[in-house]
């Protein structure tokens, strides 16, 4: 082949190479998507926009992401794949021009205990490096400095051959570990309070013992009364030193019983074992109830809650122990970092130093590597998970993020979006899914999803440029330039709500008045000490209702229609309809499916390989046995009625064959939070941070309670649906509840009677009331950031 042809042949693969320049999506049906396609610019900025439910994340994470995912996990060995999540291949018939998807969503951090900031980033492995380098005294390699791993010792015997025989050597090796041996480097110790354990009037067959679980009638009852320690018809209160510690404290030991080889073991080191390594959140209710009540922690008087044992304590770079520094600020962290002069680590500090100065870029400066990564919030943890991308060499990559703003004052959703076009300069794709406008704005490619909400939605409305939105007459078309205008007049408070010297977390010193029977929003920049008021001086007053985006407690069979109470009266009509069972209309009971007892779908273990999840043959995925399904009400079926959206099912049970009062009334408060779209039998853990809240609002709008303490409510709303959700919170305030939220959006900030701004910075630089007044005092001052960022969006 001559020089000439070779070449033509290079250049011509090269052009063929560059035309992968699309991810395309062609026939996607995940949940509501109606045979969808789109094309989409590599190594562009493409924003997802449309209202809640309207197909964004089916289109994005459920199609495309999963995908990639999907394909990745399939190059691994089947072994590796055995410990990999199952990821099924999405509804679509062709994707085409993928690349590696990196997701960046809200989840919450993990709530292990053990996981700090610092462990989660990896900077604390780098300080745990820097430590065993420069640290004085040395006391031995990283793991020395780790609060994960004990010190340990092991001895043995070594033979070694001299030459003239063999010498017997006996060996004694300490492995030095960094953690706590009283605390275990939890940073606290428990203390159990053994009236919540015991009725010392009681014997143990009279079910002295008050721990759930611990019933006498099962093999607890064959175990102690095996044990023979204790008389079982003895009152606790008699009982000897001895048989009350064997009661309690006894290590484990071999015993048997009827023939059987079993252990008996103390009750508080079983409690330890059983209930108190879990995380709280993930308990069954009783079981919190009961750990909530029996247990005290207080911090580790040993380690003084740093979790560190005292040999890694004792060594200290420029009079600072491994302890002090993970409990700085990171941005002061930062600048002793800078300050450290050490040649023979350069490369360590330079990467420490890029590590925290991403933390400060993204606004998380106020943090510190100590803080438990389970107290993050969501839009926290998305961002703390965006660190470890900043600094990645990778390109090419399709980057995933959902609603990066989440929980960002104004001020900082301009550093949100200098990061985002950071990361497509250096040649990746990001797909982001957004409703807030300045982040749509900065957009080189939008595609709109609707035109409303759940089956109404699942098309594509708009496909182009930021400008060809604004010209379209699409839902977000229309809105995106939408500003709330200030209140003419605001109402005056009827009392207030008093909090003194308030100090939880970074607060100095506060004192507010927070009034009452009014719209009362708590601003200021992320970190400025906003939830520390609410959480740690307003919430837990009597008459105070707290409503969070925290994870709703129920297992995959909880949908809304069983959170709310819904369900109950639909199953009494169906009952009623048809003169049987109400038991009968639930697939957690007599009315569920026997192949897969109401789940839906059956599991399949595979030993190594992915379980596999498939819909159930026999129901078909509805959950109920046929013969529940012959019965109706209104001409639907119960799986007919669960597989309703919201908005439908308030008009069937508002009128007709199916009228029933009381369900139209909880439908009603669901539609009123703008829950409308999601249907009756949706799995909770489905749900958003924002669904999850306003799923909170709706249901403990029935309860009784003065005070309604929201925060960020306007999370995953639509620019369309924040105007629906401030007219629930004006129709609260206005039948004499008081209302406070912490809020961002500036329409909410603009409908406000009170404003209370926190700042002026984030972390120590915060933690200060810096503004108290309405609105228009703000924007007519623009004394803070929030005032300026105020007065730009009402256009004064």
């Amino acid at each position: 082949m001559s020089i000439a042809t070779k070449t033509d042949t290079q250049s011509a693969a090269l052009r063929v190479a560059d035309s992968h320049d699309l991810i395309r999506v062609q026939g996607a049906r995940v949940n509501n998507l109606k045979d969808i396609s789109v094309e989409l610019p590599k190594r562009r900025l493409t924003v997802f926009t449309g209202v809640s439910g309207s197909g964004k994340s089916s289109l994005v994470f459920d199609t495309i992401a999963a995908e990639s995912q999907r394909m990745i996990n399939e190059t691994y060995s089947a072994f590796v794949q055995g410990f990999m999540p199952t990821l099924a291949r999405p509804e679509v018939d062709f994707l085409d021009g993928l690349t590696t998807a990196i997701i960046v969503d809200q989840e919450r951090m993990g709530a292990n205990p053990r996981s700090t900031v610092g462990t989660a980033t990896d900077a604390n492995a780098m300080l745990r490096i820097l430590f065993s380098r420069l640290g004085k005294p040395h006391i031995g390699p990283p793991v020395a400095y780790s609060f994960n791993i004990p010190t340990r010792t092991a001895s043995g015997i070594m033979t070694a051959d001299k030459g003239q025989g063999e010498k017997t050597i006996v060996r004694k090796v300490v492995y030095q570990g960094g953690m706590c041996p009283r605390c275990e480097g939890m940073g606290s110790v428990n203390d159990f309070d053994l009236t919540a354990l015991y009725d010392d009037t009681k014997s143990l067959s009279e079910g002295a013992l008050t721990i759930p679980g611990y019933s006498m009638d099962g093999w607890y009852g064959r175990i102690f009364s095996g044990s023979g320690y204790f008389d079982m018809d003895k009152p606790i209160g008699k009982y000897t030193k001895k048989e009350l510690h064997d009661l309690l404290y006894r290590e484990p030991t071999k015993i048997k019983v009827e023939g059987i080889n079993l252990t008996y073991e103390g009750v508080i080191p079983k409690i330890q074992k059983s209930m108190l390594a879990k995380d709280v959140d993930a308990m069954q209710p009783h079981i919190r109830a009961f750990v909530e009540r029996a247990i005290t922690f207080t911090t580790c008087p040993d380690c003084d809650g740093t979790r560190l044992g005292k040999e890694a304590r004792s060594s200290k770079i420029k009079g600072k122990d491994i302890a002090a520094v993970c409990s700085m600020q990171l941005t002061d962290l930062a600048d002793w970092v800078r300050d450290l002069d050490e040649p023979s680590v350069a490369p360590l500090l330079g990467g420490l130093q890029h590590l925290l100065d991403a933390f400060a870029e993204i606004g998380l400066g106020y943090l510190s590597l100590d803080r438990p990564s389970g107290t993050l919030s969501g839009g926290e943890a998305q961002r703390t998970k965006m660190i470890r991308h900043l600094g990645s060499s990778l390109t090419d990559v399709t980057y995933v993020f959902d609603e990066p703003t989440i929980g960002m004052h104004p001020h900082d959703i301009e550093r949100m979006n200098n990061l985002l076009l950071q990361m497509r300069d250096k040649g990746n794709t990001v797909l982001v899914v957004e409703h807030k406008p300045e982040t749509i704005a900065i957009a080189d490619h939008v595609v709109d999803l609707g035109p409303r909400a759940g089956t109404a939605g699942g098309t594509v409305c708009f496909e182009g440029t930021v400008e060809g939105l604004r010209r379209s007459d699409t839902i977000t078309g229309r809105h995106l330039d939408d500003r709330a205008s200030l209140k003419e007049s605001v109402r005056s408070s009827s009392g207030t709500l008093e909090v003194r010297g308030a100090s939880t977390h970074n607060l100095q010193d506060v004192d507010v008045d927070i009034p009452l029977t009014v719209l009362c929003v708590i601003t200021g920049v992320a970190g400025s000490g906003k939830s520390s008021l609410i959480h740690g001086s307003v919430s837990g007053r009597d008459g105070v209702v707290l409503i969070d985006q925290g994870a709703i407690r129920g297992s995959r069979r909880s949908n809304p229609a069983t959170y709310t109470g819904l369900l109950d009266p639909i199953r009494k009509a169906f009952a009623k309809a048809n003169g049987v069972k109400p038991a009968l209309f639930s697939s957690n009971s007599e009315g569920a499916c026997p192949s897969c007892n109401g789940a839906g779908v059956i599991y399949t273990e595979l030993g190594i390989m992915n379980t596999v999840e498939s819909t159930c043959e026999e129901c078909e995925g509805k959950r109920f046995q046929a013969s529940v399904l012959e019965y109706t009400l209104g001409g639907r079926n119960i799986a007919e009625v669960l597989a309703m959206p919201m908005t439908e099912a308030e008009e069937f049970f508002g009128e007709g064959e199916a009228r029933t009062p009381a369900a139209h009334k909880i439908l009603d408060r669901l539609a009123d939070v703008g829950l409308g779209y999601l249907s009756l039998g949706q799995p909770l853990n489905t749900l958003s941070g924002g669904e999850r809240q306003r799923l909170k609002l709706a249901t403990q709008m029935a309860e009784k309670g003065d005070v309604y303490v929201l925060d960020e409510p306007t999370t995953g709303l639509h620019l369309a649906d924040v105007e629906q959700l401030l007219g629930l919170l004006d129709r609260l305030v206005d039948s004499g509840k008081s209302v406070i939220v912490i809020a961002h959006h500036q329409a909410v900030m603009a409908r406000a009677d009170w404003i209370i701004d926190l700042g002026p910075g984030a972390g120590h630089d915060g933690g200060r009331i810096v503004f108290e007044g309405t609105p228009a005092d703000l924007v007519a001052t623009r004394s803070t950031l929030t005032g300026e960022h105020l007065a730009a969006y009402v256009g004064t």
